[in-house]
């Protein structure tokens, strides 16, 4: 992937199980979820917010937990509970007047890759389903969960810095 694709990028997205995540929930007998969250992921949203490039949140699924952190975090684009994830994407950025080429997105499994193949960027993280790493443009070196929404953060960073 070429650092000129990533210049160009004005938009993050991310899945949040297995992205943010380690892809496991904790749910209590009561029914109460809890999720795991890496503080050095929240270090790297942080960093590319203050870099002027707008970060969004498309999951599948519905947690308060998620939108706690990200509420901490600043993301003001968390999109929960998404059966199509690329009209999502797509109301998302027509409201930021910017075109889905000037986008990444970050999946860990098969329901993220039609918006994998939408946008202009895809990158699978390193505890993806095989069929995103085939198709992805960048596979992290880091486990969702464990560091890699930072290193997706610092790679962007680092190519709009040149």
């Amino acid at each position: 992937m070429s650092s000129s694709s990533l210049g160009s990028i004005r938009l993050v997205a991310f899945d949040v199980d297995g992205v943010f995540t380690d892809g496991r929930f904790y749910l209590s007998n009561d029914g109460v979820e809890s999720k795991a969250f890496h503080t050095q992921d929240g270090f790297g949203v942080r960093r590319l917010l203050d870099a002027g490039i707008t970060v969004a949140v498309i999951s599948g699924r519905k947690s308060g937990a998620v939108e706690k952190r990200m509420s901490e975090l600043g993301v003001k684009h968390v999109i929960q509970g998404c059966g199509d994830k690329i009209a999502a994407l797509n109301e998302t950025i027509a409201t930021l007047n910017i075109s889905a080429a000037e986008c990444a997105y970050v999946g860990d499994d098969i329901p993220d890759l039609p918006l994998l193949k939408h946008v202009g960027c895809s990158i699978a993280v390193a505890n993806a389903v095989p069929a995103l790493h085939q198709q992805c443009d960048y596979s992290t070196s880091a486990r969702g969960g464990q560091g890699a929404v930072r290193e997706v953060c610092e790679l962007i960073l680092s190519a709009q810095s040149q």
